[in-house]
């Protein structure tokens, strides 16, 4: 049993573009080429590259951070730049399992500047 699209709270994180958006790629089977990605639905899929750093706690104590690679199904535009702290539209986490190894993979709705996350909220 795979753990799938559970959830995640990103609250306790600033996450920083490390990487713009950009149409997410594949490996065809057969050809051997790079093609486009696509949902199990045939929706092309976006992804982008974000540093998630801990907050400070109450003693100011700041975790190190992680690189994650987020995967979207819809076309964050050119507004999200490298350098940009951003905010993830529902996020959620999937462990994944093959033959070469195990993992979690990142997805999320959509991605907007974090400061128009605030004012939303």
């Amino acid at each position: 049993m795979a753990l799938r699209n559970i959830p995640v709270v990103f609250e306790a994180y600033r996450l920083l573009v490390t990487e713009a958006p950009t149409i997410k790629m594949r490996k065809d089977d057969k050809t051997g080429e790079m093609v486009p990605a696509t949902d199990y639905k045939g929706v092309q899929q976006f992804q982008v590259s974000v540093f998630a750093k801990p907050l400070p706690n109450a003693e100011g104590y700041q975790g190190k951070g992680e690189e994650l690679k987020i995967t979207m199904s819809v076309d964050p535009g050119d507004d999200i730049t490298e350098g940009m702290y951003v905010s993830l539209i529902s996020p959620t986490v999937s462990m994944w399992q093959n033959d070469m190894g195990a993992g979690l993979s990142f997805k999320a709705e959509g991605i907007i500047p974090a400061a128009a996350m605030r004012s939303v909220a």
